[in-house]
């Protein structure tokens, strides 16, 4: 048997920012049906692990080009965590100061990786959800002449993806069945800019979106309200707090609109915050790819989509971000610090037995 070998993606890069994207879509081998083919994009191979990477490097790049960002002027965003991750190292590579404004109720390793990167975190209530820090970024925008990142409504979150997720896929795919794109929604970019791709160029695939069950709102066919820039006026009200974070804030953003408007997906399912734990954790301890809440939800509906597919199936799903972002979440809650009976019976097992 030979040994690997490895080409990489190249010896050199001028800037941490030309690494993003090219993410890989991997075959998953172990606990996929047998009658049909999976695969996911692993996005966390971006350089700050999520699928945010792409939005966050195109809004701020965008804006210098209109001239809507001075140089050194500060950026504001409100975010769940990856698309301020995400600014965050695009600002530090590129020397602008950045402000994000999170709802508390967040998982704590998103605010230090955030703070760690060089960006000021602003923490909302909690019982002011989504709209609570959304507000709160406009506000700090308007009082102190900063630039708004806007990632609910500008064009250049669904651009990005029409231009680098879904041509990748499509190339990825060239010449082979993809039956179906499976991914969920938190601003919409991915969704609308792949569908915009796909439906171009790949229109026998099945488009295949999903949101959280206690949190079904698009399922729930009520409008939302909008302001007249198109920002959401108030809270929609089939939303309720859930466990998928990153995903269907307390509103529907203007880039998901487009969607919804176009009839850029074919199927819409819902999926219950624990079933997304449960194969997130498969997909760590059977097939050794790690991936948060959001990526384990995504695949929970990629394997209903399996089951019913007919033989030959190819499916793909998105996996946004990886699991390192849910440490202190309920994803992580029985994975314990310390030895359990089995691990110190192993320990007790050796000679060299010591417990400090």
């Amino acid at each position: 048997m030979s040994i690997r070998s490895t080409e990489g993606r190249g010896q050199r890069y001028d800037s941490i920012l030309d690494t993003i994207g090219n993410t890989p879509c991997i075959r998953i081998n172990r606990i996929a049906p047998d009658h049909v083919t999976v695969y996911v994009k692993a996005e966390a191979f971006n350089p700050a692990a999520s699928v945010k990477d792409r939005l966050a490097l195109n809004i701020i790049e965008a804006a210098e080009r209109d001239g809507r960002l001075a140089p050194g002027q500060t950026v504001v965003e409100a975010t769940s965590g990856n698309t301020g991750i995400g600014l965050a190292m695009v600002c530090a590579a590129k020397g602008y100061p950045l402000v994000v404004t999170m709802a508390e109720s967040f998982s704590i390793e998103r605010r230090r990786l955030m703070r760690f990167l060089g960006a000021r975190v602003v923490l909302t209530p909690k019982e002011e959800k989504g709209l609570g820090m959304y507000r709160k970024a406009k506000e700090l925008a308007e009082t102190h002449g900063w630039f708004l990142a806007s990632q609910f409504e500008t064009a250049d979150n669904a651009d990005i993806h029409e231009h680098t997720t879904g041509p990748e896929i499509i190339a990825d795919f060239a010449g082979e069945r993809l039956d179906y794109w499976v991914t969920g929604y938190g601003t919409g970019g991915t969704v609308t800019g792949v569908a915009r791709a796909l439906r171009r160029e790949r229109p026998e695939t099945r488009i295949v979106l999903t949101e959280p069950a206690n949190a079904a709102i698009v399922s729930s066919g009520v409008g939302q309200e909008r302001d007249g820039m198109g920002a959401p006026a108030l809270s929609h009200p089939a939303f309720e707090p859930h466990p998928i974070q990153g995903w269907t804030p307390d509103f529907i953003p203007l880039v998901l609109q487009e969607s919804l408007d176009n009839g850029f997906y074919d199927e819409l399912i819902p999926v219950a915050g624990p079933d997304g734990m449960a194969w997130a954790r498969r997909l760590a301890a059977e097939e050794g790819i790690f991936t948060g809440v959001s990526g384990g939800s995504t695949f929970a509906v990629a394997m209903q989509v399996a089951e019913r597919a007919e033989p030959g199936s190819v499916i793909l799903a998105m996996l946004p971000d990886t699991g390192e972002r849910y440490l202190s979440t309920p994803l992580f809650e029985n994975i314990a610090e310390g030895m359990n009976d089995e691990e110190e019976a192993l320990s007790r097992s050796t000679p060299g037995y010591q417990i400090g």
